[in-house]
């Protein structure tokens, strides 16, 4: 039988994450898979992929899990590319590089709810059609201005040509457009060299594992299963319906089970099983998501 739960992925530069996750189920014996919070190729970090029936619980997980993603990232002022990161083709350079109090003076004028264009090489949907697709057709198009939310921002250190930055922001902020947008008030260019996603939805980077070892765990006919976390890992926020047998097999064939429980969203378990995702309205349990 197919294992079902989340792998937790330390992505590495220079592999999308649609690739890196079917790399994952491949090995766990599954077409099945999703992921949560697609990464650009060159950036690196946190990658949840969810396995079997656990992809089920992607869209509660988005829904009701912390949605606070944090990056680690990097620029070079002078210069900019058109992916506005270090894959692209050079289209500016200017001899200016900001000074570091321009850079702290800026960045909080960063901070709180921002109205901000994202990437022209994006998944951002215009007109139907994915942006990164149109850039490399060559299309002439313009991407509305989005609203985000960044809840901290701080330059960290200049190491060389490189200064480094940290940022804890919503779901659809772009690093590369904070990058771009701080180089543009201080009076310049500039290009992301480094991204790395340290947490995303209640994932968090210590609990992630890179694709090089689970292929070695693979190779060596170890138990991939052993770094498999549970299918409702990340659901903590989802208060729990407990069920006998009998009501949970009649929930899970659609039934709808009286109950005295508020109204709203549950786990739905019996003897600690996870059956499913259910909701209540007017004392009756109906389901949303079975296992």
């Amino acid at each position: 039988m197919t294992q079902s739960g989340w792998i937790i992925l330390d992505k590495d530069s220079g592999l999308f994450s649609r690739t890196a996750g079917g790399r994952v189920a491949r090995m766990l014996g599954t077409k099945k898979f999703g992921h949560i919070g697609t990464l650009d190729p060159m950036a690196t970090g946190v990658l949840p992929i969810a396995i079997g029936d656990a992809t089920k619980m992607i869209p509660f997980v988005e829904d009701v899990s912390n949605h606070t993603k944090e990056y680690l990232f990097s620029c070079v002022f002078g210069f900019e590319t058109d992916t506005l990161d270090i894959t692209g083709t050079e289209i500016a350079r200017t001899d200016i590089v900001p000074t570091e109090s321009d850079v702290r003076a800026a960045i909080p004028k960063f901070l709180g709810q921002i109205s901000q264009i994202p990437p022209i090489y994006s998944a951002v949907h215009v007109g139907g059609a994915r942006a990164h697709e149109l850039a490399r057709r060559g299309r002439a198009f313009e991407i509305p201005p989005r609203n985000v939310e960044i809840f901290s921002l701080e330059l960290t250190e200049i190491r060389g040509m490189s200064w480094h930055f940290r940022m804890r922001c919503t779901p659809g902020t772009y690093v590369r457009s904070v990058a771009r947008d701080i180089a543009k008030m201080c009076g310049t260019t500039a290009t992301v060299d480094m991204i790395r996603r340290t947490q995303t939805n209640g994932f968090d980077i210590k609990d992630a594992v890179k694709l090089d070892f689970l292929e070695k765990v693979f190779n060596n006919s170890g138990n991939l299963g052993e770094n498999l976390k549970p299918v409702d890992f990340g659901l903590g926020d989802i208060p729990v319906l407990n069920l006998t047998h009998k009501d949970a097999e009649y929930y899970k064939n659609g039934g709808f089970i009286k109950t005295g429980a508020d109204d709203g969203l549950y786990r739905i378990y019996t003897d600690k099983n996870l059956v499913g995702i259910g909701v209540v309205a007017d004392g009756m349990l109906r389901p949303k998501r079975t296992l």
